[in-house]
């Protein structure tokens, strides 16, 4: 059957490709089931050989190549909202892996319409999270839209059950390979951050190698000599860093300014065991560098500027399910323009700057300072009065106690008085 014919009979195929074994080998392996390959790169970051990738794609076969530079808005649109509420999952993830999926599906399914694509499809295997977070959000944008995920369908994975498998598939398709032995783990980048998992990491014991991390320095390796920072946010984003040397204001700019800082001093660094979407546990290792020192900056202003009612609600509220919402791949939903149209009124009155020290690893704040009325330091002063009267105090007191009164006259009257330290851990000595 002629390439011609083949693509009639089957349709046109918008691939996401990274230019690695995988998705070269399901690049062929869609040619040869006779769809049209175009293949798609998302710039979000990553250091990437783009004009390598391109020269690859077209190589092993793909009509056509879209590079798309999405790194703007990456930041403004995905990035920046994670910081302005905290977004984490399992308290330790700054989920940089999520953030950029639903920019780079927008940019797929963008692409597929402009060129009249019948069907997407991706390399993501068919245990990990990717393969959720890019179909829901493809379906999210475009519900008539096929998609065809190789890892999951039997005649693919029956046929490559191994890496040794695509290697020779590889050989004798002429697909050129980069061998990786020396470095065995998978790696996905962008400019938020870098992931490492897979191969050797999938022992949760075994002390992830020197060598393994890319972005940032070891904290041991870092500068012996500490560097002052200031990040100026507005509205919770921010505007402004400054360091001894230099001023950065462009939204881009800042966060790869903060990211240098960050590696050459050796932050941003976590090792984890997480709990996949799927259900699977999964041992993961990253790098954030700018993430980190935003998130530190951030939570420390809100403790001067936000209401704290109003943090209660966000953190107990939208930190978690924004989270969770990020992590799953339900970017493009209802719940999430819910949860995301509140995060512009929480942060109004977080404007300020904060100093920060990097030292081997660590983010330290040093001080803050802003025009918002929300801490007043003669109110607080332990030295001033400053219109506080402490015996008001009583009365806050006396009704906050109410209810707990009326619980240990309770115990009491069952007998339950008197309860010795002990007691709280369910023992009595």
């Amino acid at each position: 059957m002629s390439s011609t014919a083949a693509s009639e009979k089957k349709g046109r195929v918008l691939l996401a490709y990274s230019g690695g074994l995988d998705t070269s080998c399901i690049l062929v392996w869609l040619l040869e089931q006779g769809y049209e390959v175009y293949a798609f790169m998302a710039d979000v970051g990553q250091e990437e050989d783009f004009d390598a990738a391109r020269e690859k794609a077209l190589k092993c076969g793909a009509s056509k190549f879209f590079l798309e530079d999405l790194k703007r808005e990456f930041v403004t649109e995905l990035i920046y909202p994670a910081v302005q509420c905290n977004a984490i999952y399992e308290g330790v993830y700054l989920l940089g892996t999520s953030l950029a999926r639903p920019v780079i599906a927008r940019g797929m399914i963008e692409v597929a319409e402009r060129e009249a694509c019948d069907f997407v499809s991706h390399g993501c295997t068919g245990k990990g999270n990717d393969q959720v977070r890019f179909e829901l959000a493809f379906y999210g944008l475009k519900p008539s839209i096929k998609v065809i995920a190789p890892w999951r369908l039997p005649e693919f994975y029956n046929r490559f059950p191994g890496r040794s498998a695509l290697l020779e598939y590889a050989a004798a398709h002429g697909v050129p390979v980069v061998q990786t032995a020396s470095k065995p783990w998978s790696t996905d980048e962008n400019l938020f951050h870098i992931s490492y998992e897979a191969g050797i990491l999938e022992d949760p014991n075994t002390t992830p190698p020197s060598d393994m991390w890319k972005l940032t320095a070891s904290p041991e390796h870092a500068p012996n000599e500490p560097e002052q920072i200031q990040i100026q946010f507005e509205k919770g984003l921010p505007v402004k860093v400054t360091t001894g040397s230099s001023t950065h204001t462009d939204a881009v700019d800042v966060f790869l300014a903060l990211n240098a800082l960050a590696r050459k001093h050796g932050i941003g660094r976590v090792d984890i065991v997480e709990n996949r979407f799927i259900g699977v546990k999964s041992r993961g290792c990253y790098e954030s560098p700018g993430a980190t020192i935003l998130r530190v900056a951030h939570m420390d202003l809100e403790g001067m500027t936000l209401d704290r009612n109003v943090r209660a609600l966000r953190d107990q509220f939208i930190t978690i399910e924004l989270s969770r919402i990020l992590y799953n791949g339900y970017f493009f939903s209802p719940e999430r323009e819910f949860l995301t149209s509140a995060i512009p009124a929480s942060q109004a009155t977080v404007n300020g700057t904060v100093k920060l020290k990097l030292y081997k690893g660590n983010v330290v704040v040093e001080g803050r300072t802003s025009d918002e009325g929300l801490y007043d330091e003669k109110f607080s002063s332990m030295d001033e009065m400053g219109g506080f009267e402490p015996e008001e105090t009583s009365g806050f007191i006396s009704v906050s106690a109410i209810r707990l009164k009326a619980w240990a006259n309770a115990n009491i009257r069952k007998g339950q008085g008197g309860v010795k330290p002990a007691d709280v851990y369910g023992t009595r000595l």
